[in-house]
């Protein structure tokens, strides 16, 4: 019995999936203990769009730390946050028109993040009902966790999650049916039983409810919703921001203008754990101390994600290249798709957050634990574990991205072979 199964929690996860230990990881690589090498399809569920160990990244925070840098420091200023300020608002906000957003940092996770926007919301608007969608996935702390749908998740808290009032996200009544048409409805009626939300919360892509994309028009739609009735747009961009679909903010080729975005994961360039918010600065209207916490904001975070905005941010050649991968890429699934089930498997996601959705949970299982065993990290989602789902560092080769795709390949042909002989 390992040292894992000794001490570690029942909870652990991921690690079921890839039973090995790794130690060391650079780009799209893992390399075990053992010394064998895995291309990294997963990237920290969205944390790593960078890759591992980015050596400029790398670089800057091992130059900071020598220094003797500010490494904790509350919510006090720093020479780091400067620098993160100034490049986030310089790269970042200005380029598309959100010089007047503000930036709050929150405990240094995702759902740490929800929750502040949450929070915020129903302050400026005075009312406790926030809307949320079918398959979203915003955290798992009892705020974050009432606008998530997953069963599963929710089932963990135990007491009961309130204030969320849930409605179906583009596509989930089948095409051809706009679900804002219905929420405005529902708006309309003073007798449909819906308290008056102060805002909506949404992700453009949901990248654990499937890689559901929205459709730009049903985004603009649901936008123009939150003017006329008097809500604030809440982007969850945890996942697919930080561009993970090809732009910084995943509802840029939509172009609307949420009032409040939440980021985590790849945010701090490097895998470390940082979170904010950013929202128009007329909602900041939170008195000193009034959210708190001991890990607002991470020096070491700030320090990498500031070199990652001028790295990655400073014109659109980075975003360019990801859009080009994410061709490449997309037409391999498609090619995977022709071969192995064009009546069973249907593209999913957008951008560099794309997969394959399966019949069932079961099929995308095989293939990934098949995949696992040729060389590739790469895990499912959705409602029913049934999307086997590629979410790879931005940073990564074609030819790496060539190799993940021969993998799936064979794991599908192997998956799907065995599931047909055991049904003659």
């Amino acid at each position: 019995m390992s040292i894992f199964e000794q001490v570690e929690s029942e909870v652990r996860s991921y690690c079921r999936s890839f039973p090995v230990v790794f130690n060391q990881a650079r780009g799209a690589e893992l390399t075990t203990e053992e010394g064998r090498t895995y291309i990294d399809f997963l990237a920290g569920a969205g944390t790593l769009n960078y890759g591992h160990n980015h050596p400029e990244l790398r670089e800057a925070l091992i130059e900071y730390i020598s220094s003797e840098g500010i490494t904790h420091g509350l919510d006090m200023m720093s020479s780091a946050k400067a620098r993160f300020l100034e490049s986030f608002q310089q790269y970042i906000l200005k380029p598309r028109d959100m010089d007047d957003f503000r930036v709050m940092f929150t405990g240094p996770t995702g759902t740490n993040a929800v929750e502040a926007a949450m929070k915020l919301a129903r302050k400026v608007k005075g009312r406790p009902t926030i809307a949320a969608f079918t398959n979203g996935f915003h955290g798992c702390s009892a705020g974050a966790l009432a606008a998530t749908g997953n069963q599963h998740h929710r089932g963990g808290m135990g007491t009961s999650l309130n204030d969320v009032f849930r409605l179906p996200f583009d596509g989930y009544l089948g095409e051809g049916v706009d679900t804002t048409e219905y929420f405005e409805k529902l708006l309309e009626d003073p007798s449909s039983g819906l308290d008056h939300p102060a805002a909506v919360i949404v992700e453009t892509v949901q990248g654990e409810g499937g890689l559901n994309a929205a459709n730009a028009q049903w985004l603009r739609n649901l936008e123009a919703v939150c003017r006329r009735h008097d809500m604030l747009l809440i982007v969850d961009d945890i996942q697919a921001g930080c561009g993970r679909t090809g732009h910084f903010f995943s509802f840029e080729e939509a172009g609307i203008k949420p009032d409040i975005v939440t980021l985590s994961k790849s945010l701090s360039a490097y895998g470390l754990p940082f979170a904010a918010v950013t929202y128009r600065g007329e909602l900041d209207i939170w008195t000193p101390g009034e959210h708190n916490g001991t890990f607002r904001g991470n020096n070491l975070a700030f320090v990498t994600a500031a070199k990652a905005f001028e790295l990655f941010w400073s014109d659109n050649e980075f975003a360019e290249e990801v859009q080009q991968k994410a061709r490449h890429m997309r037409a391999g699934l498609e090619k995977l798709i022709r071969n192995h089930g064009p009546s069973t498997l249907k593209l999913k996601g957008r951008g560099l957050m794309s997969g394959i959705e399966c019949p069932d949970g079961d099929l995308a299982s095989d293939v990934i634990r098949e995949a696992f065993d040729n060389g590739l990290v790469i895990e499912t989602s959705g409602a029913h574990d049934q999307v086997v789902k590629c979410l790879v560092p931005l940073t990564i080769t074609q030819a790496q991205i060539d190799f993940g795709l021969n993998v799936l390949d064979q794991a599908f042909a192997k998956a799907v072979a065995a599931r047909e002989k055991k049904a003659s």
